[in-house]
């Protein structure tokens, strides 16, 4: 069966997800696709190598060319989109029209409503989009899933992410592992929760707890935005509770919020010596800049309780992953944990089997069907009852 599959956005986790789709989901074609050539040539060439076989093909366009990315477009069974959040919608306009599945990483839960919006185009035209098919929105939720398949009756689901720098440098301890925009994204923007069966909005870099990983000892996790996107609307119904929080090492969070309350993170400008400057724009050069400088290789530890009943029994649920980079690939723990979960979705819609139209990430795959799949990548976790057995 041809399977033609084109990765926008040859970086970090575009080259993680092209991997991916060599491996596992027995691809025709992977067009490898950025506004800049060289970078996707890198990539394609690191893939290949990889692998052991010529499987993607590098290209240049510009995906806010509606026309040179039909072009691009019209081959290709599946489209990965990995670049910025908000350019997602407008890309998917053109997936529609040229007949094209796609899947996307998120980012933004409001962006991703705009995707969702064009349900009635995708059906009409005979195809699959599914947005925020990344880590987090996207592995944890699927974890989410899994957990709450466990149960009878769910009553709560608490989900926890970090990605992290296995040698952290003060005064921040992190590092960098995707774009600054979307960091700022999560940390500006309201959270979305189900509390007590109702839709809430919370604060976020608030509601610091501590919470115990193995690997790492005490560590903090606070609200951040977009971890749950679309899932607390789809599963009201099916559980009561359900939040999602970020995990660093202590004391992150108070000092981010520092940049927040000061202004540092305003979109609206500033007069700076006569000259117009948003202070975001700055503190994302800046600040970004200085994160990227920062060797070291990273990790990543999610999190899911569950509770609920069970053959008419209260039970609690506990999964946890722990993932490092990968020292024979190079890939970073963040590309896999994002790469490969976006290349699992990429694969079910090659496959035919999902419906057409808008899908939110939570109704594509189930979550024992996702949690199967993710552990043919080597990324396993353990699941805790009474006692310790994998999943």
């Amino acid at each position: 069966m041809k399977r033609t599959f084109a990765v926008l956005g040859s970086g970090m986790q575009g080259t993680a997800a092209a991997y991916d789709l060599a491996k596992f989901a027995e691809p025709t074609d992977i067009l490898l696709a950025d506004s800049c050539l060289d970078q996707a040539v890198k990539s394609a060439d690191r893939v290949n190598r990889l692998v052991g076989q010529q499987i993607c093909r590098p290209t240049q366009v510009d995906a806010l060319n509606p026309a040179a990315l039909a072009d691009l477009l019209q081959p290709v069974d599946v489209l990965l989109s990995c670049v910025p959040y908000w350019m997602h919608p407008r890309i998917a306009k053109v997936a529609i029209a040229t007949g094209t599945n796609m899947c996307d990483l998120g980012g933004n839960t409001e962006i991703t409503r705009e995707t969702l919006a064009m349900d009635e185009q995708a059906k009409a035209a005979g195809v699959t989009l599914i947005p925020d098919t990344g880590l987090a929105p996207g592995l944890v939720n699927s974890i989410g899933l899994y957990l709450i398949e466990q149960f009878d009756e769910a009553e709560s689901v608490k989900l926890y992410c970090g990605v992290l720098p296995q040698h952290p440098k003060p005064p921040f301890n992190y590092k960098l592992t995707f774009n600054v925009e979307g960091l700022v994204t999560e940390y500006m923007y309201d959270a979305v929760a189900l509390k007590h069966g109702e839709i809430v909005l919370l604060e976020t870099l608030a509601d610091v707890e501590e919470i115990v990983i193995e690997q790492f000892g005490k560590m903090e996790a606070f609200n951040t935005s977009g971890g749950t996107s679309t899932a607390p609307y789809t599963l009201q119904g099916r559980v009561k509770n359900y939040q999602y929080k970020t995990i660093r090492w202590p004391g992150h969070c108070e000092r981010m919020r520092i940049f927040r309350d000061f202004g540092f993170w305003d979109n609206g400008p500033v007069d700076v010596r006569g000259q117009q400057i948003k202070p975001r724009d700055v503190f994302c050069k800046v600040f970004g800049d200085a994160l990227k400088q920062i060797e070291d290789l990273d990790q990543c530890v999610v999190r899911g309780i569950g509770t609920g009943t069970k053959d008419g029994q209260p039970v609690e649920l506990q999964v946890d992953i722990y993932d490092k980079q990968c020292e024979k690939t190079g890939f970073t723990s963040m590309e896999r944990t994002t790469g490969f979960s976006m290349a699992i979705h990429a694969a079910a819609l090659a496959s035919g089997t999902l419906p057409k139209g808008c899908l939110p990430y939570e109704t594509a795959l189930t979550g024992k069907d996702f949690v199967e799949q993710i552990q043919r990548r080597g990324i396993r976790g353990k699941l805790t009852t009474e006692s310790p057995s994998p999943f």
